[in-house]
């Protein structure tokens, strides 16, 4: 038997409170100094944080961004961190994506894989330890966060005045050990429109997170009835699932298309990049204004950044992608939002300039939201040589080491952590789409697997 078993008889309990957790909306938005990620995110911290001290442990709230909830005396620790907040719930969910749903071994919501239910499972690894009065060498905090779908300034927050962990790892990712996550850069780009310029396009939306691949577009369109019924016929020719609608004097089309995490873009078919090439296809790029043009130009359907003169691949942390997240146009403005997932090898400097020059040549303005350098923590570390002893007592096989396009709490870490768990290779989760899912019987190995680590890194005497 081994040490993390322990967890299973929290199995009901468990459950019953990842549903509570579900329940709360927590996607991040702009709040205020009080709130800073907005009322539901605010609730869904102070929540867990509340239950941690109902179940006798010390906690701390850091500026309603970020706290922990700690177990152990000693001045260092050691530390798993997850997160509270989620990305929207999107369109096409087979049931209610806040109502925790358990449906063919599976449990369904938004949060249930990211990162809600490792967040629980982590709570209840602190409690498994109370209960069994384990003596630790090292302090272990459970530290959860309310703003990493939104750009992780929780943990620059929370680590400014909280000291870093001896060793940590965020189960916000997938099993082995993530070692090397790419660097993330997110860049608008936009423009003025003219008030003396007549538009074809009067509206143009699709997305709600840079780091997902919108399902929807949708284009307020000022044309005819005649070239609404041609651009129906084209979207049938080019396969696109489509629909046209009238609005007063003007036609509307919403294209649909699958989500999916903009670290893996190809696995999803963006809405916003179909609907340009549609009316780009139709209409010539010329009169379509200066953003589409350039979407058209220089990333169209495409996920690698090849037209970009960006497409680059390093064996060991696998190839560039890019994802048209957010595309927003109206009679006054055009921009569009994208996020690039970089090899550890690549410098991010150098592909700002090229895409800053290349939308200079369209006369587009180019802003660079941010970009976090990637991540390599090298193998023989004592942290990854104690997760591939967690992960062999309880599964009795060997956690790889890899490389992952996804960002994760472990960039905060200054090279102290990594992402590890919670899902398992060839498992379908829908992180970040429709249907949002984790296998019960693999969520709680995985709950095995994190007790087992924390008890690892607790017995673990800092010198």
């Amino acid at each position: 038997m081994s040490f993390g078993e322990n967890i299973l008889k929290y199995k009901k309990n468990i459950l019953e409170d990842l549903s509570k957790l579900v329940s709360i909306p927590s996607i991040a938005v702009s709040g205020d100094s009080q709130k800073p990620y907005g009322e539901r995110c605010f609730e869904a911290l102070n929540w867990i944080l509340e239950k941690g001290h109902a179940m006798g442990f010390t906690t701390q709230n850091i500026e309603n961004r970020a706290g922990h909830v700690e177990y152990g005396n000693t001045i260092d620790y050691n530390a798993v961190l997850s997160h509270v907040d989620i990305v929207p719930a999107g369109t096409r969910w087979s049931s209610s994506p806040f109502c925790l749903t358990e449906k063919n071994g599976k449990l369904f919501g938004r949060g249930v894989v990211d990162d809600k239910g490792a967040a629980i499972i982590s709570l209840y690894c602190l409690k498994a330890m109370k209960d069994l009065g384990i003596n630790v060498k090292t302090k272990i905090r459970a530290i959860f966060g309310a703003g990493e779908e939104c750009g992780m300034d929780d943990m620059k927050s929370y680590f400014a005045q909280e000291p870093l962990p001896n060793m940590a790892f965020t189960p916000d990712s997938e099993y082995g050990i993530c070692n090397q996550e790419k660097g993330i850069m997110h860049l608008e780009i936009s423009t003025e429109n003219s008030e003396n310029e007549k538009q074809i396009i009067k509206k143009f939306e699709s997305g709600t997170a840079i780091n997902a691949v919108p399902d929807q577009a949708l284009a307020l369109l000022s044309i005819g009835e005649n070239e609404a019924r041609e651009i129906a016929k084209f979207a049938e020719t080019l396969g696109i699932d489509f629909q046209l609608t009238q609005i007063s004097k003007n036609y509307q089309i919403l294209v649909k298309g699958i989500a999916a995490h903009a670290s893996t873009p190809e696995k999803g078919k963006n809405a916003a990049a179909m609907l340009i090439e549609l009316l780009v296809s139709y209409f010539g790029k010329n009169t379509l204004g200066a953003l589409c043009s350039f979407i058209n130009s220089f990333i169209g359907m495409e996920t690698d950044g090849k037209s970009l003169s960006l497409q680059q691949e390093y064996s060991e942390s696998e190839a560039l992608s890019l994802n048209l997240g957010i595309i927003k146009i109206d009679e006054q403005c055009s921009k569009a939002q994208i996020d690039i997932r970089y090899p550890v090898t690549s410098n991010g400097n150098r592909i700002a300039e090229i895409i800053k020059e290349k939308s200079k040549t369209f006369g587009l303005k180019f802003n660079l939201l941010s970009d976090i350098p990637p991540l390599f923590v090298k193998e023989n570390t004592p942290l990854i040589k104690l997760l591939k002893t967690a992960y062999r007592e309880v599964t009795g096989a060997t956690a790889e080491t890899y490389a992952s396009g996804g960002g994760t709490y472990a960039r905060t870490l200054q090279g102290r952590g990594v992402a590890f768990g919670p899902i398992f290779s060839g498992e379908e989760s829908n992180i970040h789409n429709a249907d949002e899912n984790i296998d019960i019987e693999k969520f709680f190995l995985h709950a095995q697997i994190c007790l087992e680590a924390i008890y690892q890194m607790s017995i673990v005497e800092i010198k």
